[in-house]
């Protein structure tokens, strides 16, 4: 009897164990090419030819259209405050309560896709914390990597990475603006002479073991392997200038003529800030939709067709690390931290302003297509270019909209039930700033100046309505043109302003300092 119940026993752990999480076996992630993962949507969604792309080569057949008369096909825009049954947004809880949540519905499931129930908690590591300077300010500096929960499926981590810069000298909560782009610290500390001596015995101890090596230093007896990195003012007390500039702050590239870098700008009116690299989040590819938090939340297998794109991974990143910086950060005023990104970062953080509340404000650079221009426009970059190149950026419905050939027939852009005017106008009533160059110093004509210029007059309303400005001109947007280049349009909640530098929005950066600090009250330098 006793052995019949030992061996039960043993049969019932057995089967507990082989049920557990840790004894689990999981099917390795899918592996597609950016090719294969797109013909996968393709096949999901009956699709079985899509429109070409514009060409950015003015001699190819399938151009881009820069003449304005072609340029909008589909002049109409949906109205940002009429309701799905055809009745007018007249106050502010209609829209909070019915017309938003429509929009915002339309949006995930067409456009970005949505983010699931079940993303997995991330823990916050600080690497290290290190004492430096921006510009001639004092600041300290942490690297953070956030380890995102992957009990659910080993075969995928995610680890975000994230650089906080914060004035060493505030005397209360800083704002802040979290950036798009590479993670790292400013200008790391260097060691001062005495330190650097102690390295250099110890370095020239232990690589003296070899006898070769031993013979060199006993040549060179006065040679010291390791010296400082630092320059301009060396070790006696002065601050340095930051060696590595931001990730738009290159001189000659980006066309950048006099204006400090933005992380000076910043740091230098009294602000903090963030660089969230979103590829530690999610890979700018098709074939990288099985890994990252994308992968990792599907368990490796390839996207439905409203499961969300690279640009929703990235503003779910940016998310949580405004949570690190709500429950771990004192120094930072949470109440006023903003999100930017230009180009595709661009696209990125005005959906994250969009569909996190929490931001206050974002400043929005060079977003085009996918950001701030109207899809329904026929101007440089198409809607057809992100249905094809660029469809990992959006949801697999997206595509839809590309299509020429289908089970369900064709759709266009004319199609769509919402447009960049009502992305912008989920930010309302908090701080939009849309900021663009000009061609003539690389900001492309394909971003379509005039359609993201026409997309943020037609949010104006939805602002209004919820008492704050927009840009102060009319909200016919078929009529109303872009103003001069560098005229400020920032008297309002909602703001524009065209620089005259290239694709950068480095040069828009004290004006929206000052427009942000106008704002909530910030008084600059503290």
């Amino acid at each position: 009897m006793k052995r019949t119940i030992t061996l039960t026993f043993i049969v019932a752990v057995l089967r507990v164990a082989a049920q557990s999480p840790a004894a689990a076996t999981y099917p390795p992630p899918v592996t597609f090419t950016n090719e294969q993962d797109h013909q996968n949507m393709m096949d999901q969604l009956g699709i079985k030819k899509l429109r070409p792309g514009a060409s950015g080569n003015d001699a190819d057949a399938n151009h881009a259209n820069y003449d304005e008369a072609l340029a909008n096909p589909y002049p109409n825009l949906p109205d940002a405050l009429t309701l799905k049954n055809g009745k007018k947004v007249t106050s502010a809880a209609v829209w909070w309560n019915e017309r938003r949540p429509e929009i915002a519905e339309d949006m995930e499931r067409e456009m970005y896709g949505r983010v699931p129930k079940n993303t997995p908690k991330v823990s916050w590591e600080v690497k290290f914390t290190d004492r430096e300077f921006v510009g001639r300010t004092p600041v300290i500096a942490k690297q953070l990597v956030g380890h995102v929960d992957n009990s659910s499926y080993p075969l995928i981590s995610v680890d975000i990475e994230m650089t906080l810069v914060l004035p060493a000298n505030a005397k209360k909560p800083v704002p802040l603006l979290m950036m798009f782009g590479p993670a790292r610290v400013p200008a790391a500390s260097q060691p001062n002479p005495a330190e650097l001596e102690i390295l250099n015995n110890a370095l020239k101890k232990l690589l003296s073991q070899d006898p070769a090596v031993k013979a060199v230093f006993d040549q060179h007896p006065a040679y010291q392997p390791l010296t400082s990195t630092n320059t301009g003012f060396g070790f006696f007390g002065a601050p340095p200038r930051p060696v590595t500039p931001g990730p738009m702050d290159q001189p000659g590239v980006n066309g950048v003529n006099n204006d400090p870098p933005s992380n000076e700008q910043l740091i230098a009116d009294g602000w903090g800030y963030a660089m969230i690299n979103p590829g530690s989040i999610q890979a700018d590819n098709g074939a990288g939709l099985t890994r990252g938090i994308i992968g990792l939340v599907n368990k490796g297998q390839p996207r439905k067709p409203d499961d969300w794109g690279a640009l929703r991974a990235w503003a779910w990143g940016a998310a949580r690390a405004l949570d690190y910086l709500e429950t771990s950060e004192p120094t930072v005023d949470v109440k006023h931290v903003g999100i930017e990104g230009v180009s595709r970062y661009g696209k990125a953080a005005l959906l994250t302003l969009a569909f996190e509340p929490r931001f206050a404000m974002g400043l929005i650079g060079s977003s085009g297509e996918g950001g701030a221009k109207l899809s329904r426009r026929n101007w440089g970059e198409a809607l057809e270019n992100l249905t094809g190149g660029e469809y990992h950026w959006m949801a697999g419905n997206f595509i839809k909209y590309g299509a020429s050939e289908a089970g369900f027939g064709t759709k266009t852009a004319g199609d769509l039930p919402v447009d960049a005017h009502e992305l912008i106008a989920l930010c309302a009533p908090r701080l939009v700033f849309v900021s663009y160059g000009i061609p003539e110093k690389g900001d492309a004509k394909w971003l379509d100046h005039q359609g993201s210029y026409m997309a943020t007059v037609a949010a104006g309303p939805v602002f209004k309505l919820l008492g704050v400005k927009d840009l102060g001109v009319s909200n016919e947007y078929h009529t109303e043109k872009m103003p001069p280049v560098n005229t400020p349009m920032l008297d309002g909640q909602l703001a524009w302003r065209q620089h005259d530098q290239g694709h950068q929005d480095q040069a828009n950066m004290k004006w929206f300092i000052k427009w942000a600090d106008k704002n909530i009250g910030h008084e600059a330098g503290k």
